[in-house]
């Protein structure tokens, strides 16, 4: 199975470009699931798609324990897999997807239980907390289905494959999206279920994915083998220290997006609405760049396993770079574009000109926003998981938080946006050099 795909001698941009591209479809199939879900459910009426809405920073919360799981899974599968090691993969593998088990089930039993009050705490309304809880009730008893194909997928990731995965992904949603207006409405023989209906669609497609994600390691990638009792532990603990500070650090993104929707808040309705649509604009704008960022943790853990750091820094460098090129080609396209993309998410003037605003300033930014995702990445598959956490925690509350504060202060809407790319900026420059230190230190142990 080394090098079964190329990652410790093919050339680097074809291996990066090779395992980047799928795993966008991939992504593109996750916000299209998001997508169909919320446009079935909205038709429902307002009380619907308030009561999903309030779901949303839960589900993302229990997410994150799966998603930490997974990178401790890529990262040390990765450098299993690049020293050849595919016996000791297997058993990492088996007790990787055991541990996402457990702890999303524990996750789930503790959510059953506190339904109504945690989303009272959240500001949910009485007449919206039944509805809540139809979904919710669904929604925690078929979770743990989703927990296997979302780490498994990352442990067949990190072999170098990331097709496989992408095409799990792309069933898992179209499932969904043929049995969600059936199982919502009531189509032919199916019963109308309502907004029930579409955590049961959810719940069969993530079934779907598990049974293609399943097949794959099992049978295929042979990445999946019998408990090893006397070595569980070891491994779990090896995994949660990877994997803990990484689901912290996706946390952290919706959190810092709060916290500028509160800042926000203070300038009016028409600013929150603005910016409700730049975040699903900008969810597409760096899309390219979460899917090089996941690429390169298994291309950089493998080659660390054969012993290559020189190959696995100067992945991370070539990514940093195609991380600035491409986001300014990304911002010049959307100069013209701006305008009419601005149109088409509200029929507000007052929205579309502080979305228009957004649009010009903040996207110039995300190039070195990406420098720190590659950096974190590169920390993860170095097993240095904390240095990973606190860049992303010093990208948002270091730079961009008190810069977009001073710039709300000063110049009001315009000025937080400012804010917001300086930050990123500042953040960006400051990461490369990091990482230039990084390699240096790196090069020089290894020789």
């Amino acid at each position: 199975m080394q090098d079964k795909h190329g990652l410790l001698s093919a050339p680097i941009s074809t291996v990066l470009r090779n395992m980047t591209v799928p795993m966008v479809f991939g992504m593109v199939a996750i916000l299209a699931f998001n997508l169909v879900d919320t446009f079935f459910i909205s038709l429902l009426g307002t009380q619907a798609l308030a009561a999903i809405s309030f779901t949303f920073p839960v589900t993302f919360g229990v997410n994150c324990i799966t998603m930490g799981i997974g990178m401790g899974l890529s990262t040390n599968i990765g450098r299993l897999l690049g020293q050849g090691n595919t016996q000791n993969a297997a058993r990492f593998a088996t007790h990787g997807l055991l541990l996402a088990v457990v702890l999303v089930t524990i996750a789930s039993a503790f959510g059953l239980l506190t339904i109504e009050p945690l989303f009272k705490l959240l500001g949910a309304s009485d007449n919206i907390i039944p509805l809540i809880s139809e979904y919710m009730v669904i929604w925690y008893l078929t979770v743990p289905l989703l927990v296997i194909p979302m780490a498994g997928n990352s442990a067949i990731r990190a072999t170098g494959d990331t097709k496989t995965p992408a095409k799990i992904m792309m069933l898992s949603g179209f499932i969904n999206g043929v049995l969600d207006p059936l199982l919502i409405f009531g189509v032919g023989p199916f019963p109308e279920l309502g907004i029930q209906g579409a955590a049961i669609a959810s719940g069969i497609a993530w079934f779907g994915a598990l049974s293609g994600s399943l097949f794959v390691l099992i049978k295929r990638e042979k990445l999946l083998g019998k408990l090893k009792p006397t070595e569980i532990w070891q491994d779990w603990i090896a995994i949660l220290r990877i994997g803990t500070p990484s689901g912290l650090s996706t946390a952290m993104s919706p959190i810092s997006g709060a916290i500028l929707m509160k800042m926000l808040s203070s300038h009016g309705t028409a600013a929150v609405a603005a910016y409700g649509a730049a975040q699903r604009v900008e969810s597409i704008l760096i899309l390219v760049l979460i899917s090089l960022s996941s690429a390169l943790t298994p291309f950089m853990s493998q080659n660390f396993g054969a012993k290559q750091p020189d190959r696995s820094f100067a992945g991370l460098f070539l990514s940093m770079r195609f991380s600035i090129v491409f986001q300014l080609f990304i911002f010049a396209m959307m100069v013209p574009l701006s305008i009419p993309i601005s149109a088409l998410f509200s029929q507000e003037q007052a929205v579309r000109d502080i979305l228009w605003h957004y649009l010009l300033v903040v996207p110039f930014s995300y190039g070195f926003q990406g420098i720190i995702m590659m950096l974190g990445s590169g920390m993860n598959a170095l097993h240095e998981p904390n240095k990973a956490f606190m860049w992303s925690a010093m990208r948002l509350f270091v730079f961009t938080l008190p810069a977009a504060a001073l710039g709300s202060h000063y110049y009001s809407v315009e000025g937080m946006f400012i804010g917001v790319a300086v930050g990123n900026v500042l953040g960006g420059v400051l990461a490369y050099l990091y990482a230039l230190g990084v390699r240096k230190k790196h090069l020089y142990q290894a020789s």
